[in-house]
């Protein structure tokens, strides 16, 4: 038992292919050598500030630091990487017209670290979601080599085939994903995983990005994480996953706290950041908003207004 390991030039459709028939798979060596030393640079003051899990499964002897958008520039190209967000949108396109950003967190598994409790993710919503519905794409980025011995993520390939109340008889059942450096793990959320342990001297680094379907409530917040003061300066790819955008049609628009004299109460979240919308299907000025003559105008008022508020 295994997992397939790609090469960093595959095709998106290899790693959905390999997520439906095992749950998970690696892309090897996707950042280069110089990439991981940026990222690592950036990342490194926040994980020093972060305190440790106060319980048993975020980790006890494990950092956890969020917010990544907002703190750290360099792993915007991480969170919109073209292979992997591809690979995401295809994944999940069965079941959303769009996919956001669902967290972003750095996972520093320190030494003396013990095995997370094996899971699955899409029980972060109480496993009311019906089990056809896949609701995440996931995605772990090696920042270190990942060992056996260093705490290399456990997978139960397959898993995601089980019943929902399907639990491991035994922690032999999985495999752990042992890559170096600037490798990724993409897995569903259904798929059984979990944390290893960690037997060395030194941590082990991974950089979690996960995507869900867009009309979920998001793990990560990301409206507070990356509030509209910070998102309005990203790049619209960015801002459309954060989940400034309209997700289908009447969902996610905004009505300015202040109201804003002659404009609709339902505004598109791309206002707020002093943009157009992008005019994807489902992503439109709704309750006779104003045309595409006047939305100039409309972002310039609503942004003022904004500015105002924050």
């Amino acid at each position: 038992m295994s997992l397939e390991t790609l090469a960093p030039d595959s095709k998106p459709v290899d790693i959905v292919a390999a997520l439906q028939r095992d749950g998970a798979c690696i892309v090897r060596e996707v950042l280069d050598a110089e990439t991981l030393e940026r990222l690592n640079a950036d990342l490194a003051p926040w994980i020093e500030r972060s305190k440790p899990g106060s319980d048993d499964f975020t980790g006890r002897q494990t950092k956890r630091t969020g917010a990544l958008v907002a703190r750290c520039p360099e792993s915007r190209p991480i969170v919109t990487h073209p292979l992997i967000l591809e690979a995401a949108n295809a994944f999940l396109d069965p079941w959303c017209h769009r996919i956001q950003l669902h967290l972003t967190q750095t996972i520093h598994i320190m030494p003396g670290q013990g095995s997370q409790a094996l899971h699955r993710d899409r029980l972060a919503w109480g496993g009311f979601i019906p089990k056809p519905i896949e609701p995440q794409f996931n995605t772990i980025w090696a920042l270190t080599d990942f060992t056996k011995e260093n705490g290399a993520t456990h997978v139960i390939p397959g898993s995601q085939d089980w019943p929902l109340d399907r639990n491991p008889e035994s922690p032999d059942e999985s495999i752990q994903a042992e890559m170096t450096a600037g490798s990724v793990l993409c897995y569903s959320g259904t798929v059984i995983h979990g944390g290893g342990q960690n037997n060395t001297d030194a941590a082990r680094l991974g950089l979690n990005i996960t995507y869900c379907l867009s009309w979920l409530r998001q793990e990560e917040n990301q409206y507070l994480s990356c509030p509209p003061h910070i998102a309005k300066d990203l790049d619209p790819t960015l801002t459309d996953l954060l989940g400034y955008t309209m997700g289908n049609y009447a969902l996610g628009y905004y009505a300015s706290p202040e109201m804003v004299d002659d404009l609709p109460d339902t505004l598109p979240p791309e206002i707020a950041l002093g943009r157009k919308p992008d005019g994807i299907p489902g992503n439109t000025l709704i309750s006779n908003g104003p045309t595409d003559a006047n939305v100039d105008d409309l972002v310039a008022r609503a942004g003022t207004n904004s500015s105002q508020v924050e």
